[in-house]
């Protein structure tokens, strides 16, 4: 793999893999909505609707407050998700997506009809890897030792 030394290695990257200004600001994003929890809270917001932040903790119950609540800030933040709040007693808040959260919307139905269709090759891959891992010494007959290299 090359290096990056004198600025050569770099011009023969593709511009989408060259650092710049913009590559760096789209990693942000994708580091957003590749987190554990953005995809699944733009998945339920666009599916349901407008919903109050109960509603959506007990549509994702996997999620502590917190998590959900930091979530929801990094997305109102990168205008993904809207938060309105009504001047109630006690005060009602509602997050929806907003129309640049809903062109995410085909990309996460994508990603959902991936990890769906492609479960049981998922599994399949598992299932080998763990059975590799633990007889990785045990090929030759011998029981397992310590591995290669830990003396």
């Amino acid at each position: 793999m090359a290096t990056r030394k004198a600025g050569a290695v770099e011009a023969a990257m593709p511009p989408e893999l060259q650092h710049t200004e913009a590559n760096c600001r789209a990693h942000e994003m994708l580091t957003r909505v590749g987190d554990k929890w953005s995809v699944h809270v733009i998945h339920v917001l666009s599916a349901e609707g407008t919903l109050r932040f109960g509603e959506l903790q007990r549509r994702i119950p996997s999620i502590s407050q917190r998590m959900l609540t930091v979530t929801l800030r990094g997305l109102e933040r990168d205008g993904l998700v809207h938060r309105t709040m009504y001047p109630e007693v006690p005060p009602r808040v509602e997050y929806g997506v907003t129309p640049l959260g809903a062109t995410l919307r085909d990309i996460v139905r994508s990603l959902i009809d991936w990890s769906s269709a492609h479960l049981v090759e998922v599994d399949a891959a598992r299932a080998r890897y763990e059975q590799q891992e633990r007889g990785w010494g045990a090929a030759n007959g011998k029981p397992p030792g310590p591995p290669p290299g830990s003396d």
